[in-house]
This record gives C-alpha cells, structure tokens and sequence, in this order.
C-alpha cells in the first residue's frame, strides 16, 4: 500500500530534518501528492516539478540537450541530471527524480512500456534505479512513486 510508505518517508524526513525537492516526467505528479499527503509536509517539501517534456527538462531542470540526444529522456543520465539539478536549484538537502514511459505507446525495443529510471540526489551520493513495471498506465505511475519512496527511506534509514 502506497499510504504506508508515504506516511514512512514523511515521517523520516521530519526525523531526519532532511529537505527534498522533486521532478517528475512519468509519474505525473504521484510521487509529490503522496509526499505531501501529510499535515507537516512544508516542513521538508520544498518544491515539486512535473517536467514532462524534454524542453521542460532542458528550460527549467537543466538537463544537458546533450543527455537527452545520447541516451534519451528515459535514461539514468538523464534521471541524476534531474535529481541533481532539482535538488541545486532550490538548496534542499535531497533530490529525487523519476522519468520512465507509463504507456501504453511510445516504446521500442531498447526501452518498452514501464521502464523507469528513479534516481536521488544528496550532496555526496546519487543514486539511482532502473525498474521494469508492468500493468496499466496508472499501475506504472503509482508502482513508480511507490519504488521512488522506497528508495528514499532507504537512504534515510541509519
């Protein structure tokens, strides 16, 4: 259940007195809605971006149009550019980034339907994930905010 690891993750970075900004392309905004669920959230949540385009990746993330052109929008290069770039922009202490293809089209044969790339960003670690989700459009969505708040507790667990 996605409550729960939300309510987790809201909870550690309160406990943690850790910051986070956040970019969204695949989940559409999924991941920030599920982190701010919770009364308290302002005092971690400092901005959430849902850059859906390659030109917003560019614009107003900072992805190098050279990512994008080599290894493409859905890519882990891409995905620790957003994490990063997010998390500089703002001065949070913690960036958190997912770009994937939800579907149902759009895909080839190197990247299919439900590919993700979920990546965080700390001052001196990136991390980042590649997941292979199946099921509807909104399954992915959700099975991606869900793997992106995993991976957040992760990071926050002593």
């Amino acid at each position: 259940m996605i409550n729960g690891i939300a309510k987790l993750a809201h909870d550690k970075l309160i406990a943690n007195n850790k910051t986070i900004a956040i970019a969204e392309s695949c989940s559409g905004g999924q991941l920030a809605s599920e982190l701010i669920r919770y009364p308290g959230a302002s005092r971690f949540f400092i901005l959430g971006v849902v850059a859906y385009s390659n030109k917003s990746k560019v614009e107003i993330l900072g992805v190098p149009r050279k990512l994008i052109s080599q290894y493409g929008a859905v890519s882990k290069q891409v995905a620790g550019a957003m994490a990063q770039n997010i998390r500089k922009k703002v001065k949070a202490d913690l960036g958190l980034s997912i770009t994937g293809l939800a579907g149902p089209s759009g895909e080839s044969a190197k990247k299919p339907v439900g590919l993700v790339f979920i990546c965080l960003d700390a001052a001196n670690k990136n991390t980042c994930r590649k997941f292979n989700f199946r099921g509807t459009r909104q399954n992915i969505r959700e099975k991606s905010a869900k793997a992106a708040l995993r991976l957040l507790c992760a990071h926050l667990s002593p």
